[in-house]
């Protein structure tokens, strides 16, 4: 798909762990987080059979992720880049493709002063989608948010996207919670596949409309 040719672009907004990657236990703190390394970098399943059939509708795929981690010294900037190749690679063995990805690495408490600011990029703010659409002539009006947390669909919704909270049913405790910060997902969904099946639904749908 060649970019700012002709009609503008939709795309699929991707957030990254717990929506394409599987979360780390970390034991020592006894907290889940995300992957710090290469080795701890796992897709979760079914991520590149959702990311196939969003490109079969005729989406791009955007990675959009805060990671912390870097500013927080968890872990460096090429370990960073390590993982996304690694993402890359992993999908692209299973015919999956992503077309950009943008991180936040601040953070406004980092440890690593050159990352240690309140900016625009760093979700719930939509900054990186602004970014996303500019260069890649995309119509975020016409595009979808997938995340798995309130700054997900916080800044889906200032960027003027459709979104999709993947939070399974069982933690219905999240409401009080979207209700609280004004977060209105347009869908709540299980899992990446889930939502890739709500989107095909909702165009196939949008397609009988226009008959």
């Amino acid at each position: 798909m060649a970019f700012g040719a002709g009609m503008m672009n939709r795309a699929i907004f991707l957030d990254r762990d717990g929506v394409i990657n599987t979360m780390v236990y970390n034991p020592e703190f006894g907290l889940v987080d995300s992957p710090a390394n290469p080795d701890e970098f796992h897709l979760l399943p079914d991520a590149a059979a959702a990311i196939r059939v969003f490109k079969e509708l005729g989406f791009l795929t955007v990675v959009i992720s805060n990671q912390p981690g870097v500013a927080k010294g968890k872990f460096s900037r090429t370990l960073l880049q390590a993982m996304t190749e690694k993402m890359l690679a992993c999908l692209g063995q299973q015919g999956a493709f992503i077309d950009r990805v943008y991180y936040c690495l601040h953070h406004p408490e980092g440890v690593v002063e050159e990352y240690r600011e309140v900016c625009d990029c760093r979700k719930p703010k939509p900054g990186l989608l602004f970014q996303a659409a500019e260069e890649l002539d995309i119509d975020l009006s016409q595009s979808f948010f997938i995340g798995d947390g309130i700054t997900d669909v916080l800044a889906g919704q200032a960027a003027g996207t459709r979104t999709l909270l993947i939070y399974p049913s069982s933690r219905s405790y999240i409401f009080p919670e979207l209700d609280k910060h004004n977060a209105k997902p347009d869908y709540i969904v299980n899992d990446i596949w889930d939502a890739a099946q709500t989107i095909q639904a909702s165009e196939a749908s949008k397609n009988l409309e226009r008959g």
